[in-house]
């Protein structure tokens, strides 16, 4: 398929809309309900626990799982948070220049396979970046729960956005 240009007539009065949303789109205490949750399959968990090389019984082995108090075997809490920052990034990071790290990570439930996350996040902070006059920092604090609303995960993080028609 001939990949579309602006001279395509095809695309004549069409606006090009991308994903995600710039710097001046975040607002101090701005809520965003990510509309994507993700089901944690078996599969999921033992996949990721065996590539990332955690051999962690409690991720790999039921009847560990249960004779330590849990009811199936847990999910590697970094698959977790992989899951849920990738739930936000439409809707928060994908415009942004850079990743600048996270921070007060907090898990809080153990999650099964067969659990389904689902993740909101709140603006906590908007400011210009000191050393690039370019550019603007938002940090958003995440909260993810399971299916039946019990917090599993809480974070903050931060991107760097450019700021369009700064100057």
């Amino acid at each position: 398929m001939p990949k579309a240009t602006s001279s395509d007539p095809r695309w004549d009065g069409a606006e090009r809309w991308g994903h995600g949303r710039d710097y001046r789109e975040f607002h101090l205490g701005d809520i965003h309900t990510h509309h994507w949750g993700r089901t944690i399959t078996e599969a999921d968990a033992i996949l990721f626990a065996t590539q990332t090389l955690a051999h962690n019984p409690l991720y790999l082995n039921r009847e560990y799982a249960r004779a330590n108090g849990h009811p199936d075997m847990v999910v590697s809490p970094y698959l977790v948070l992989a899951v849920v920052v990738g739930l936000s990034v439409e809707d928060l990071s994908e415009r942004s220049e850079a990743f600048l790290g996270m921070r007060a990570v907090d898990f809080r439930e153990p999650v099964y396979p067969g659990d389904t996350l689902s993740a909101t996040s709140r603006v906590v902070s908007v400011r210009g970046s000191a050393s690039r006059p370019d550019n603007g920092i938002v940090t958003w604090s995440t909260t993810s729960t399971n299916q039946h609303g019990r917090t599993v995960l809480e974070l903050e993080r931060s991107n760097l956005f450019r700021i369009r028609d700064a100057n």
